[in-house]
């Protein structure tokens, strides 16, 4: 079947108000559309896989559609004789002036009161280029330059849409089945209404995530790698834990970001934005990083947030 008009069955989604704001309460920006998403972001970062995703969870999917036809799409598709009821549209930098065209687009759906999921994937320069190397495939931005231009060019233009994305996915260490795991937990997470929080640990030396929102540096705390008895164990064992969140620092720290979360989780709300992901670094992302991570989710959790842990360097070197 073609990729530009794949379709599967479908079950009945309502639109909801997002995040628990009563609909008085709320302006066309505040509504997300459970039944409509769009699909976008960098050329390399797993769009395509996105949207097998969802059409194997049930949604239409329209592949490659130009800006100028998203909103006729989004027409039919939901005019009361249509058959589809949850509608996912993937577009990409392949139309001239993307993104001017798209921003024009999200603001005519939020006219006639349609507020699109907008999910945007994304991965760091390294690995896009050798996925393009894997398929001996030149980068539509890449012109006669080299395929890094390319890439820059692209980021450059997509700079806006990312920044109002819903959903930002940084699939760098992603298989499809990590990618799967995580677009099903982001829309178990709208169809809750719930805001949903991501703590990741990381390393520095590995590069800072690319979907965090929030970064934090506790490099400033001891460094147990320089005990010897401590450094084979990772932030998720007592003994490492005990020893990083005992330091004098910690607790206060912990309080005051926590105070701030609350602060900003609730401007997030009046956004509309779903996800927040806080990325905690150290210099390897096995022990400071890990164990205050832990602890922070484990103070959210218990003042009601919906919190997931990652630990995105626990086991490299």
């Amino acid at each position: 079947m073609p990729d530009s008009a794949r379709s599967s069955s479908t079950a009945a989604t309502d639109i909801t108000p997002a995040h628990g704001i009563s609909p008085e309460d709320q302006s066309p920006h505040h509504v997300a559309e459970n039944s409509l998403v769009l699909i976008t972001g960098m050329s390399g970062g797993g769009r395509q896989s996105a949207a097998n995703v969802l059409e194997e969870m049930g949604w239409y999917v329209a592949d490659n559609l130009p800006p100028e036809l998203i909103m006729r799409m989004v027409e039919l598709s939901f005019s009361p004789d249509s058959p589809i009821e949850r509608l996912a549209i993937v577009t990409d930098v392949r139309s001239r002036d993307f993104a001017g065209s798209l921003g024009d687009v999200l603001s005519s759906l939020e006219e006639d009161g349609r507020r699109p999921i907008i999910m945007f994937l994304d991965a760091d320069d390294e690995t896009l280029i050798k996925r393009f190397d894997t398929v001996r495939r030149k980068h539509p931005l890449q012109g006669t330059d080299t395929l890094h231009m390319g890439i820059a060019r692209e980021r450059e233009v997509l700079e806006d849409i990312r920044d109002q994305a819903d959903i930002v996915i940084d699939t760098t260490n992603f298989s499809v089945h990590d990618l799967r795991r995580e677009i099903e937990r982001c829309f178990d997470a709208l169809d809750s209404n719930v805001q949903h929080v991501t703590i990741q640990s990381f390393g520095f030396k590995h590069g800072i995530p690319r979907d965090a929102d929030i970064v934090l540096d506790v490099r400033f705390l001891p460094n147990p790698y320089w005990v010897p008895h401590l450094r084979e164990f990772r932030g998720t064992d007592h003994e490492v834990a005990d020893y990083v969140l005992s330091h004098e620092n910690v607790d206060r720290f912990i309080n005051s970001f926590v105070d701030m979360f609350n602060v900003m989780q609730e401007g997030y709300k009046q956004e509309g934005k779903s996800f927040t992901t806080v990325a905690i670094g150290c210099t390897g992302g096995h022990h400071r990083s890990v164990a205050v991570a832990e602890e922070i989710a484990r103070r959210l959790r218990a003042q009601g947030d919906d919190v997931t842990v990652t630990h995105r360097d626990f086991d490299r070197d």
